[in-house]
């Protein structure tokens, strides 16, 4: 137990912040509630802090302790949680009680702790973020269940939260039902993993595997994994609530929706995929696992074709139908939709030869970091916007893309946030989304997999569509002198997160080499030993 808690410091500051943030935003003293952001935020930056200097050593530890399929997983996926949670964070300043604070203030009203959702609301925040760093630190079944829930509940309760409008609270209510209908799917897949292998810990699980092959119900247990998990990436056919909900809730917590369950599911089938192991290219038997010359394991066929299908409709359908929009938060959100298509190519083809190009695993973990950049930068820039309260008291926020016209001319922060963003979303030279997205092209292309190298080209032309719309709107078009005058939120911590994040794009894209290099490693995979027994499983030094 004492060597599992190294990898669980940055979860207990976490935790320690969140006790502290449910106390201070309940203080009938205004001051000592508008805290409880900045204590969210040193509670963050401490967790960030401690994922960079007290990464463990998983080689040195028994396989009790950790997971050790991806061994150097943690180490990237932490600090990545941490510095994207930090912008998300500086969005979410006046999500909640922007009203009744401000009447308060005015000695309109007097501070009801049962009208607060304050304290609520950032502990959700923080809550959500454990769970995923839980999920990256994953090692067993029942830990990754738990991890993915802890994740995902507190953001069913956020998406009401965030606006007083009827649309969020139907958005919440889909969100929660298809939730509940993708946990029940994946949480089935578990128990048939458990019923083939008899056994939750994932290196035992790969050793099985490794020893016996894939069973059908192992393979059974498998799909239905993947396929529970697809409701967390919004990727077909656990899609169609995506749309709604980012509709329906603010553009704040529509970005916090976009990347972290998002990254949860990621790292979940990364995890599954590790206990079956990958092939190099389209050729692995039908529900066995075949040995590779190096010691390794391929990936089943029939996972495969799984999910090359759901990569393949996932990005089609999510540029096909974000053609149709009008809404920026729409667009957003089909968007969100095609790039977990474009991620799934980086998973299907795995570790690869090892190389940065050449390993699926290292592409989709950079990609995760490129895409929370980017996805925060455009979300940001409709937060940072509004138009007049309406009859409700409400301020409006700003919708369509004829409401970013101009927006390089009357907001030229923001209007410059949404180009860059936007175009890096594309993937346009020599911005960060070029940088992570060519190493899926490579990987997939030396993995052999070129049908869906086809795919994915072209449906990246497919989106250059929409997205040179929310780039074009603000740099080439005029703002309309007749519509109601838009205004900056007065919440300067929501310009910061837009121009930081623009700002990313462009230096991080100069400075990738290190991040790519570090990705690289954390995607290093070493494939299960054969046990005869379902005990802890031990692995080779394997590296494809």
């Amino acid at each position: 137990m004492t060597d599992r808690l190294q990898f669980l410091w940055p979860e207990i500051a976490l935790f320690a912040a969140t006790c502290i943030v449910m106390i201070v935003g309940l203080s009938r003293r205004y001051a000592s509630r508008k805290a409880a952001a900045l204590v969210a935020g040193v509670g963050l930056l401490a967790a960030t802090l401690l994922s960079i200097g007290f990464s463990p050593d998983v080689e040195s530890l028994p396989a009790s302790a950790a997971q050790q399929l991806l061994p150097n997983l943690v180490g990237f996926a932490k600090p990545l949680i941490g510095i994207v949670g930090l912008l998300l964070l500086l969005l979410a300043a006046g999500t909640v009680d922007r009203r009744e604070e401000e009447e308060i203030v005015r000695g309109v009203r007097v501070f009801d702790p049962l009208r607060s959702n304050r304290a609520e609301f950032y502990s959700f925040f923080l809550f959500s973020l454990t769970g995923l760093m839980l999920c990256a630190d994953a090692d067993d079944l029942i830990w990754l269940f738990l991890a993915l829930e802890l994740t995902s509940l507190p953001t069913y309760i956020m998406v009401v939260i965030s606006t007083a409008k009827v649309r969020g609270r139907e958005a919440g209510v889909k969100y929660f039902f298809l939730g509940a209908l993708g946990a029940a799917t994946f949480l089935y897949g578990f128990a048939l993993l458990y019923g083939a292998t008899g056994t939750t810990n994932l290196n035992a699980i790969a050793s099985h595997f490794a020893a016996h092959g894939v069973s059908t119900l192992g393979m059974a247990g498998l799909l239905l994994s993947v396929i529970g998990v697809c409701f967390k990436i919004a990727a077909v056919p656990m899609h169609f609530y995506t749309a709604d909900v980012y509709e329906g809730a603010a553009p704040q917590v529509s970005a916090f929706l976009a990347f972290v369950p998002k990254t949860a599911g990621f790292l979940t089938i990364l995890l599954l995929c590790a206990t079956v192991g990958w092939s190099f290219g389209p050729s692995a038997e039908p529900l066995s696992v075949v040995k590779s010359s190096a010691g390794g394991t391929q990936l089943p066929e029939v996972l495969r074709l799984t999910l090359w299908v759901i990569a393949a409709l996932t990005m089609t359908v999510g540029n096909v139908l974000a053609l149709m929009q009008v809404s920026v938060k729409r667009i957003l959100a089909y968007s969100s939709i095609a790039h977990s298509g474009y991620m799934l190519v980086g998973v299907i083809v795995g570790p690869g030869d090892g190389s940065f190009t050449g390993s699926g695993v290292s592409a989709v973990l950079f990609y995760l970091l490129c895409y929370g950049v980017m996805n925060v930068g455009c979300f940001a820039v409709l937060a940072a916007l509004e138009r007049a309260p309406g009859r409700d008291g409400e301020p409006r926020e700003i919708e369509t893309v004829t409401d970013l016209r101009g927006l390089c001319v009357t907001h030229p922060a923001l209007g410059w946030s949404m180009v860059l963003c936007s175009l890096s979303l594309l993937g346009l030279p020599p911005l960060l989304g070029f940088f992570g997205k060519l190493p899926l092209f490579t990987s997939a292309i030396r993995a052999g997999e070129i049908p869906l190298v086809i795919i994915l080209g072209i449906n990246s032309a497919v989106a250059a569509y929409y997205y040179l719309r929310l780039a074009f709107a603000p740099m080439l078009e005029q703002a309309d002198e007749s519509a109601e005058p838009i205004v900056q939120a007065p919440f300067r911590s929501r310009q910061v997160a837009a121009v930081v994040s623009a700002g990313g794009v462009v230096v991080l894209s100069i400075l990738g080499n290190t991040l790519m290099e570090h990705s690289r490693t954390a995607a290093e995979y070493r494939a299960a030993v054969p046990s005869g027994g379902s005990g802890h499983s031990m692995v080779d030094d394997h590296r494809p």
